[in-house]
C-alpha cells in the first residue's frame, strides 16, 4: 500500500489566528484530480496556502510529499517546495522577463547551474503545455490563456509530486478555460496529482472527478450525480 501523497487528521487551519477551518480529516494519493470547491471566503486558498506552508499548520497531524507540516522549520519550506507545483490565477509571471526567463530565473532559484540542463528542462515543460515556440515572448504580448500555460509549464520545472492549482481558470473566457483544463487533465494523465480550487462548475460538469466542498468551515465530499 503506498504512503499517501496528502495526509491530514484533525486539522484546523487559520487565518491570522481565526480558525477557518476545522477537523480536517483527507486523504489524497497519488495520481488523483481533486476540485476544491465552496464560495469566496469557504478557506480554499487558506487551504493550499497551508499545504505549500505560507501558512503554519499548528493543529492536527499533517504530512504532505512526505514532509511533516507541523514540524516544518523555515530552511525545509524551499524544499518542500520545489516537491510542490503552484499555479496561481493571476499567474504570476515577471513582466520584466520573456518566458524563457521567467522560467530560467525559478530554475535558478531552485539551484540549476547548468545552462543546457536547464535549456532542456525548458524545452521540456513548454512542450507540454503547448507553448514551445513562445520562448522569446513577453508575458504582455501573451493572452491570459497563454500566461496560464506558462505559469503551469513553470509550475512543473522541478518535476513536482503534487500541483496545487488555486482558481487557474478564475481569470479565463470559457473556451480557453477549458484549453488550460485539458493540459491539466493531461498532466494528471501522466501521473502528476492534482488539487484544483475553481468555481468554474462548467469544468466540473465537463471533466468530473473528486470533488471536496469547503462550507461552513468544514470540509467534505461532494458525490458527483451522474445523468
Amino acid at each position: 500500500m503506498s504512503t499517501p501523497i496528502l495526509y491530514l487528521q484533525n486539522v484546523t487551519i487559520y487565518q491570522e489566528k481565526n480558525p477557518v477551518l476545522t477537523n480536517v480529516n483527507l486523504e489524497v494519493n497519488r495520481g488523483e484530480f481533486i476540485y476544491l470547491i465552496g464560495k469566496t471566503g469557504s478557506g480554499k486558498s487558506s487551504f493550499l496556502k497551508t499545504l505549500y506552508a505560507d501558512l503554519p499548520l499548528t493543529d492536527g497531524v499533517g504530512n504532505i510529499v512526505e514532509y511533516d507540516l507541523k514540524a516544518l522549520k523555515e530552511n525545509d519550506i524551499p524544499y518542500l517546495r520545489r516537491k510542490l507545483g503552484v499555479v496561481f490565477q493571476d499567474f504570476k509571471l515577471l513582466p520584466d522577463r520573456n518566458v524563457k526567463e521567467n522560467l530560467l530565473f525559478v530554475l535558478k532559484a531552485t539551484g540549476w547551474t547548468v545552462k543546457e540542463e536547464m535549456d532542456v528542462k525548458i524545452d521540456e515543460v513548454l512542450d507540454k503545455v503547448g507553448m514551445k515556440n513562445y520562448q522569446t515572448k513577453m508575458p504582455h504580448q501573451l493572452s491570459g490563456g497563454e500566461q496560464q500555460r506558462i505559469a503551469i509549464a513553470r509550475a512543473l520545472l522541478n518535476d513536482p509530486e503534487l500541483i496545487l492549482a488555486d482558481e487557474p481558470t478564475g481569470n479565463l473566457d470559457p473556451q480557453t478555460s477549458v484549453e488550460v483544463m485539458e493540459v491539466l487533465r493531461k498532466i494528471n494523465e501522466n501521473g502528476k496529482t492534482i488539487l484544483m480550487a475553481t468555481h468554474d462548475y462548467a469544468l466540473l460538469l465537463k471533466y468530473p472527478s473528486k470533488t471536496l466542498k469547503f462550507d461552513e468551515g468544514k470540509v467534505f465530499e461532494v458525490v458527483q450525480r451522474t445523468v
